[in-house]
């Protein structure tokens, strides 16, 4: 019995030190688990947004219809009847030369046949059309985002500024840290 009525007197004293002690570093002051670090909370009086600019880049697809001109395709008949002159001239040429009049021959129908196809593309018809030319331009546009707030708060009597990545309410969490005086 008597050794209940010690461990009852010692855990009473054990609470009492405790309230004690909370009571003494008032209300809102608590310790870390592992008693290394003290928290309180801090009234915040300002809260200011802070934002930056962001250029965002956007790819896009740019047309407008442009007129083309097409020439119809060179008529083969052109390019005989003009082979068949060159031909007759390289021929004619060649019999008044005495000598080699096949070569004449073959050599004046191939420039007729050239000349013949050139003349017969140039006559050749023109025609017209609209076509859509398309190019892919960037478009940039500025944005406007939060980055984070600028708090002002005060804590015995002193004010301090500092940023947080989320809106800290009413109140902000403050490590306070205790040394021995001199």
């Amino acid at each position: 019995m008597q050794c209940f009525k010690q461990l009852v007197a010692g855990a009473a004293i054990v609470t009492l030190l405790s309230m004690s002690v909370s009571a003494k570093a008032g209300p809102g002051v608590y310790t870390d688990s592992y008693d290394a670090d003290i928290y309180d909370y801090a009234p915040v009086t300002e809260v200011i947004p802070v934002y930056t600019d962001v250029q965002v880049r956007t790819p896009r697809t740019q047309c407008r219809e442009e007129q083309v001109a097409y020439r119809e395709p060179a008529s083969p008949a052109g390019t005989l009847v003009g082979g068949l002159i060159g031909a007759a001239i390289g021929n004619n040429l060649g019999s008044r030369r005495h000598h080699h009049r096949g070569g004449a021959t073959v050599a004046g129908a191939v420039v007729g046949a050239l000349v013949g196809n050139q003349i017969s593309r140039t006559n050749a018809p023109v025609y017209y059309t609209t076509e859509p030319r398309c190019r892919v331009v960037d478009e940039f546009t500025t944005r406007r985002e939060l980055v984070g707030y600028d708090v002002r708060y005060r804590y015995n009597d002193r004010s301090y500024l500092t940023r947080t990545d989320h809106h800290p309410g009413d109140s902000i969490r403050v490590r306070v840290a205790v040394s021995p005086a001199p």
